[in-house]
């Protein structure tokens, strides 16, 4: 039985807003046939809108590129078990997307959601989907703002600073467009809750860690910075309704 050719990707947006909101963040992830953007390609791109809360509001369609044999036959163990694994090669060789198609129906996507150049490009380690973009998709990557909201910053902050809530992340390591982003969104949501919000609470208690503070400093008469006494002042003052501020928050969950 034959098909016929698949028609560019049309998004059913479940409740478009009336006008493109430039607070939403758009989320991407690129599933490529290796590291180095001068001789690897582009598999597979989705794309996921959030609103500043990190609530999904739409997701595009998952696209397999169509890659020639050639890119496909060059990929290492790693990536010939990991995409052959997930199914995406299969996807790959029956593709009719180029990446140029597959560019304009990100952009097509994205349009009434978000202006252009108002959202970071977010997601894990996304400076490495960035230089593809670049490369191949270079109206899409333009669209972006040039800041990057990269996850994967967070996660070596936690391994580092806080390892007892770096092991709470578990991956599921699916390796395909929409899985990843789903994933990478899941797991900020993790560390504002555990790591951001609970951090943010009494960190100014710690000497020294207020915005402009020098270790060991004290004011004229054995006082703090700010002309009086440990909590007085103008500063002492602000300090203390932050602080306030921070108490009132709900505990995380």
């Amino acid at each position: 039985m034959s098909h016929a050719p698949r028609q560019p990707y049309e998004p059913a947006a479940p409740t478009l807003p009336p006008r493109p909101n430039e607070t939403f963040l758009a989320w991407v992830d690129m599933e490529m046939s290796g590291l180095n953007p001068t001789v690897d390609r582009v598999l597979e791109i989705a794309i996921v809108i959030t609103d500043g809360e990190l609530r999904t509001l739409a997701q595009s369609e998952a696209i397999a590129i169509a890659q020639p044999d050639a890119v496909l036959d060059a990929m290492d163990q790693w990536n010939r078990s990991t995409h052959g694994r997930s199914g995406l090669i299969d996807r790959v060789r029956e593709s009719r997307w180029t990446e140029a198609t597959a560019e304009q129906a990100m952009l097509d996507f994205l349009a009434p959601w978000v202006p252009a150049r108002a959202s970071p490009m977010c997601g894990n380690s996304v400076c490495q989907d960035r230089r593809f973009m670049a490369r191949y998709m270079p109206r899409l990557e333009a669209w972006f703002h040039y800041r990057n909201l990269d996850v994967s910053t967070l996660k070596e902050l936690c391994r580092r600073w806080r390892p007892d809530l770096a092991r709470g992340v578990t991956k599921r390591g699916a390796h395909t467009a929409l899985a990843d982003i789903v994933e990478s969104i899941e797991e900020l949501r993790y560390y504002r809750r555990h790591l951001l919000i609970e951090s943010a609470r009494g960190i100014e208690a710690q000497d020294g860690d207020a915005p402009g503070a020098t270790s060991g400093s004290s004011a004229p008469g054995g006082g703090t910075p700010g002309g009086g006494p440990s909590g007085a002042g103008a500063d002492g003052d602000a300090i203390a309704d932050r602080r306030a501020a921070d108490d009132s928050l709900p505990p995380p969950v």
